[in-house]
């Protein structure tokens, strides 16, 4: 399906988010979208899938100007949306979280049989492969997008917009998406992918937009793409290596962490066996995507979420057990 925007404008107050925007997206491509943040690429997004109204410009579906007022417009006409904060409902089933709002019935029920064999047939035909009656809320984070895409798919989406996905998975899972991509572009959909990690523009897209200040900079082929070239046009200038030197020297161990365990808020584990130790003069970096424990880490480490497993202490003393206020007295 070709979809493509011309002289799109968009404004928020004072702030010009869109100037006169061209995009087109041509059939059975993966075409990249590329900015740094608040060049307006997610902005685009939102006025194709409905969620935003362009102040002017308009939107073509395979050569037809449409009007595209909401996402329920926007996925009748084939283009759908994988958000990035997932819109699932965790607390129910796979099955159920992909049919929902467009059901299979019978004589007025959810026609389960149906919904199931539809989803298993999606499952393989796309690589998806997922169990119908697991809980959302239980599963991985790179599974739980195979939901949010079968959803799509489900919804016989033709153009699949990828806002930033691989902000929420790990090296393997972003692997894995970018496997999956390829298979949807080999069946014939057609992809647009946001983002600003230029390695994985490299290894996916066909073609390549770059968007700074609200304004496309230049459209081009990967071909003709290079990391230096889109970076250039990205930020307007070239960008010398960064380098730091480090010359401080950490001192006494202010807060220590062994062996700390945690569940979620959905009872799964989300810490295991966590140690690590804060010196005086120090940043400690954490590093994850989100939900891989970071949330649940900076709880426990206040109080004000329980410890399974492990101890924490500050200069030396046990608080595992100690309030956030005891804690705050101790200088957390």
């Amino acid at each position: 399906m070709r979809l493509s925007a011309h002289g799109i404008c968009k404004r928020f107050g004072s702030v010009t988010a869109l100037d006169r925007v061209d995009f087109e997206l041509q059939d059975g491509e993966v075409h990249a979208l590329v900015g740094e943040n608040g060049a307006g690429k997610t902005t685009l997004m939102r006025i194709l899938y409905g969620m935003e109204r362009a102040d002017a410009g308009t939107i073509e579906v395979n050569g037809r100007v449409v009007r595209i007022s909401d996402p329920q417009t926007a996925s009748r006409l084939g283009i759908g949306m994988v958000h990035q904060r997932f819109r699932l409902i965790p607390s129910l089933p796979v099955l159920e979280n992909v049919v929902l709002g467009a059901e299979p019935n019978h004589l007025g029920w959810l026609d389960r049989g149906r919904a199931r064999a539809e989803l298993e047939t999606l499952s393989h035909q796309y690589g998806l492969e997922l169990d119908p009656d697991e809980v959302v809320g239980k599963l991985p984070v790179g599974l739980q997008q195979r939901v949010e895409i079968l959803r799509l798919l489900y919804r016989r989406s033709e153009v699949l917009i990828f806002d930033e996905p691989t902000a929420v998975l790990t090296p393997s899972e972003s692997e894995t998406l970018f496997h999956v991509i390829r298979n949807l572009k080999a069946q014939g959909k057609s992809i647009i992918y946001i983002s600003h990690k230029l390695w994985e523009i490299m290894a996916i897209a066909d073609r390549v937009t770059v968007l700074r200040l609200g304004r496309v900079q230049r459209s081009l082929s990967r071909a003709d793409a290079t990391p230096e070239l889109l970076t250039r046009l990205m930020v307007g200038e070239e960008l010398a290596p960064l380098r730091r030197q480090m010359d401080s020297a950490p001192g006494e161990t202010l807060l220590e962490l062994k062996g700390v365990s945690a569940m979620s808020d959905m009872g799964v584990p989300a810490l295991r066996a966590v140690s690590l130790q804060l010196r005086a003069g120090e940043i400690l970096g954490v590093a994850g995507v989100e939900g891989n424990g970071q949330r649940e880490l900076a709880e426990v480490i206040v109080g004000v979420r329980p410890v399974d497993a492990g101890t924490i202490s500050i200069r030396g003393s046990d608080v595992t057990l100690a309030s956030t206020q005891e804690r705050r007295k101790r200088g957390l």
